[in-house]
């Protein structure tokens, strides 16, 4: 085999398109774009992300990050440092702390959070605490229980 014989493989290469040669090649005047509209015209495609003159996505979404949560979760807080004020051994809950007037309104479950310090050993119950607020609690003796079933 010499490199003059070589050829591509038989169906592999097809002819070009003769475009805008007349009604008989079948791609005469309009190419196969159509008659009118924005598909016939030179100079398409359009950019990318243009969507008709609707506006586009890129310039309906905020253009900075931190979107918001649609269904954000909302918790009533309370600090560690709040609870120092209560007796030693005392069962805190959602409605232990309203009882006492600590919380005035229920904003949603209870969530502990660790700013101040704490040296009651309490009994706490809670939809969640951060891992600093766990930690202040136990070390002072108290314990830490999460409520299984939040909505």
């Amino acid at each position: 085999m010499r490199i003059g014989e070589l050829k591509p493989q038989k169906g592999s290469r097809r002819p070009k398109k003769r475009k805008g040669r007349g009604i008989a090649a079948g791609q005469g005047a309009s190419c196969g774009f159509g008659m009118r509209g924005q598909n016939s015209r030179s100079g398409r495609p359009t950019r990318p992300g243009f969507e008709g003159g609707q506006n586009p996505l890129y310039r309906r979404l905020p253009k900075l990050k931190y979107f918001t949560v649609v269904n954000r979760k909302e918790y009533t807080i309370v600090n560690v440092d709040r609870l120092n004020q209560l007796p030693p051994g005392t069962e805190v809950s959602l409605e232990s702390l309203m009882a006492r007037g600590i919380v005035t309104q229920n904003d949603g479950p209870l969530k502990i959070l660790g700013r101040g310090e704490i040296t009651v050993p309490l009994k706490v119950t809670a939809a969640a605490f951060s891992a600093s607020a766990r930690a202040k609690i136990e070390g002072a003796g108290g314990t830490c229980t999460l409520l299984s079933a939040v909505g």
